[in-house]
C-alpha cells in the first residue's frame, strides 16, 4: 500500500512545492520574500518550523524570518549569529548533497555558541531514522542558486511532520526549494536596489528641477545684470541669455542681445581689459554700449559652469552698474586735481603734467640739438626724431645736427621724447619749437579785493580763467597756482609764438569785467619760461616766475596799473 501511494505523495509534494515557489516570486519586497521562504517550508515541505538566516554586510547572519511558530519567532527574530559560528556548523555533520545534517549525537557541542536556536532535549530515538529534538538540518543559500556562489544565507528547518529524517525525495525537494529561495532573495534584493536607485534618481531629478527653477528665477529676477555666454570655440563670448536687468541697463531687448558678444558691446578702449578677464574668476571694470550709443560703466565678474559632467562649459557673467560710483570717483579725482573756484587744473595737477614731459637727463651738447645751421657742417631736416648720446629720443619740428647722428635703430630707446628749450643765447629766433611756460600775475587785483570784497575778487578770478582758457589752443593747459597767479603750458611754440601768445592773453584780460553792476579792470604781467629735460618742474616754474617779475618791473607803473 505504501509503495502504491509513493508516486501520489510525490506528485502532491511537487504541486505544493510549485505553489510555494510561485509565491516567492509574487512577494513585493525583500522582507515579504524572506517571510515567504520561511512559510513555504511549512506549507510545501512538511516541516513544522523554519528560519531564514540572512548574511549582513558585516558578514554575520541575522534571523530575518521565522515560520511555523509564533513563540520561536518571538525568541529568535532579529538575533544575530557570528559568521565563524555558522561556518563551524556548516563544516560539521553529514553532507546530504548541498544540505548539512548534524545529528543530536554531535550537536551538543553547539549548545553554547551564539547562533540563535530553539532546540530542546528529548528521549533517545526509538528507531534509526526517527527525528530527535536536538537534530539540526541546514540548507545553505547561495547567490544565483549556485552552490559555488557567494553565501547569502542559511535556511534552518526542524520538526518534520512524519517524525522521520527526510528521505532521498525529501532531501531533493529541500535542495530544490533552497535553490529557488536563493534566486528569489537575489531578485528581491535586485528589485529593492533598483527601487531605491529609482527613488534616489527621482529625488535627484526633483532636486535638479528645483535647482534649475531656483537658478532661473535668481537669473531672471536678479536686481543686477546677468548673462550666459558660450565659452571656447568659434562662438566664444556670444551671449546665449541675458536677464531683464541687463537688458534694461543697456536699453536692448532680450531678442537682440543674442546677436552680440561682450566684445561687440565693450568700449574700444576697454577691449584689452575684457580679454584679460574673460576666464573663470575674472573681474573687470569697463564700459558697455547702450542702444542710444552712450556708454555705461559696469563691473564684470565671471564664473564657469558646465552643462553636465562632460558637457559644454559656459561663462556666467554678473554685470553690476557702477556708473554712479565711477562718476563719484571722477568727481573726487577732479576735485583733487582742479581748483574749486575756477575749475582749472590746480598747482599739483600742473606740476604733474609738467613733470610727465621732463626727465632727469639733459641732451649732451655733442649729440643733440645745438641750434647751428647746415652751413656749419650740420645735417638739416624738418620734422623728425633723433636719439642722442644719452639714449633719449629728441623730437623737433625743425632740427639740425652737428656731425653724423648715430643710427636710430642701434641706440637705446626708453620711449621718452626729450623736451628741449629753444636756444636763448642768440638774438635770432632759430625756429625751434618747445614747451613754453607762461607765468601770469594779475596787476591791480589786490585793490579790487580791498575795495569790493572777496566776492568781487572771486568773480574776477573766474572771468580771467575763462578768458585765458578761450585764448589758448585745444590741448594747452591753463592752471591756477593760487591767489591771482596763473600758468599756461603751450607745447610746440617758438620764441616769437610764445611772445605773441602772451600779448594776446594780456589783451584778453584787460577789458572791463562787470561785477555786481560795476565794471572793474585788471592787468596782467607774463613771464615766459621754457621746459627742458634735465630741469625739475619746480625749476621750470621758478624760471618763468622770475621772468614775470623782471617783465613786471620793466614796465612803467602806468602800464601796470589796472583800469
Amino acid at each position: 500500500m505504501e509503495t502504491e501511494s509513493e508516486p501520489y505523495i510525490r506528485l502532491t509534494t511537487l504541486r505544493q512545492l510549485h505553489q510555494v515557489v510561485a509565491d516567492l516570486n509574487t512577494a513585493r519586497s525583500l522582507a515579504d520574500t524572506l517571510q515567504a521562504v520561511a512559510d513555504g517550508v511549512i506549507a510545501g515541505l512538511g516541516f513544522e518550523l523554519s528560519a531564514v538566516n540572512l548574511v549582513r554586510p558585516d558578514g554575520d547572519l541575522v534571523v530575518a524570518a521565522v515560520g511555523g511558530s509564533a513563540g520561536a519567532e518571538a525568541l529568535m527574530a532579529g538575533r544575530v549569529g557570528s559568521r565563524c559560528s555558522w561556518e563551524r556548523r556548516l563544516s560539521m555533520g553529514e553532507r546530504w548533497g548541498d544540505l548539512r545534517f548534524i545529528p543530536y549525537s554531535e550537536g551538543w557541542v553547539l549548545d553554547d555558541d551564539d547562533v540563535p536556536q530553539w532546540h530542546t532535549t528529548g528521549p533517545a530515538p526509538r528507531f534509526p531514522d526517527e527525528w530527535h529534538p536536538m537534530d539540526r538540518l541546514f540548507a545553505p543559500l547561495h547567490a544565483a542558486g549556485a552552490s559555488g556562489g557567494e553565501l547569502i544565507g542559511v535556511l534552518s528547518v526542524d520538526k518534520p511532520r512524519n517524525g522521520r529524517h527526510p528521505g532521498a525525495w525529501g532531501r531533493e525537494a529541500l535542495q530544490m526549494y533552497a535553490f529557488h529561495a536563493a534566486v528569489a532573495i537575489g531578485n528581491a534584493r535586485l528589485r529593492g536596489n533598483m527601487q531605491r536607485a529609482l527613488l534616489r534618481l527621482e529625488r535627484e531629478q526633483q532636486a535638479l528641477r528645483a535647482s534649475e527653477e531656483s537658478f532661473r528665477q535668481a537669473f531672471e529676477y536678479a536686481p543686477s545684470g546677468m548673462a550666459i555666454a558660450e565659452m571656447g570655440g568659434d562662438q566664444h563670448g556670444r551671449l546665449l541669455r541675458a536677464n531683464d536687468a541687463l537688458c534694461r541697463l543697456l536699453g536692448r531687448p532680450a531678442s537682440t542681445m543674442r546677436r552680440f558678444s561682450f566684445s561687440d558691446l565693450v568700449h574700444p578702449e576697454d577691449i584689452g581689459t575684457l580679454l584679460r578677464t574673460s576666464a573663470e574668476g575674472g573681474r573687470a571694470e569697463l564700459r558697455l554700449a547702450r542702444r542710444d550709443g552712450s556708454y555705461v560703466w559696469v563691473s564684470l565678474r565671471n564664473s564657469v559652469v558646465a552643462d553636465a559632467a562632460d558637457g559644454p562649459r559656459f561663462l556666467l557673467t554678473h554685470v553690476e552698474d557702477i556708473e554712479e560710483r565711477k562718476r563719484h570717483e571722477l568727481q573726487l579725482a577732479h576735485r583733487a586735481s582742479h581748483d574749486s573756484l575756477t575749475g582749472l587744473p590746480n598747482s599739483a595737477e600742473l606740476r604733474a603734467r609738467l613733470a610727465a614731459r621732463l626727465c632727469a637727463t639733459p641732451p649732451r651738447p655733442g649729440g643733440g640739438y645745438e641750434g647751428g645751421g647746415a652751413s656749419d657742417g650740420g645735417v638739416a631736416g624738418s620734422g623728425g626724431v633723433y636719439v642722442d648720446a644719452a639714449g633719449h629720443l629728441h623730437g623737433f619740428d625743425d632740427f639740425e645736427f652737428f656731425g653724423t647722428p648715430p643710427p636710430v635703430e642701434t641706440a637705446p630707446f626708453d620711449g621718452h621724447v626729450h623736451t628741449v628749450p629753444p636756444n636763448e643765447d642768440s638774438d635770432i629766433d632759430d625756429g625751434h619749437k618747445g614747451l613754453a611756460v607762461l607765468f601770469c600775475d594779475l596787476d591791480g587785483f589786490k585793490s579790487i579785493n580791498d575795495r569790493f570784497g572777496h566776492h568781487a575778487g572771486d568773480a574776477v578770478l573766474i572771468e580771467v580763467a575763462r578768458r585765458l582758457t578761450n585764448g589758448v589752443r585745444e590741448g594747452d593747459t591753463v592752471a591756477r597756482l593760487g591767489g591771482d597767479e596763473f600758468v599756461v603750458l603751450a607745447d610746440g611754440l617758438g620764441r616769437a609764438d610764445a611772445a605773441d601768445l602772451a600779448v594776446r592773453l594780456r589783451n584778453a584780460i584787460i577789458p572791463p569785467i562787470r561785477v555786481d553792476g560795476r565794471a572793474v579792470r585788471v592787468g596782467a604781467s607774463f613771464g615766459i619760461g621754457w621746459a627742458g629735460c634735465g630741469m625739475s618742474a619746480e625749476e621750470v616754474l621758478h624760471s618763468a616766475d622770475q621772468r614775470m617779475y623782471i617783465e613786471k618791473r620793466s614796465r612803467s607803473k602806468e602800464r601796470r596799473r589796472a583800469g
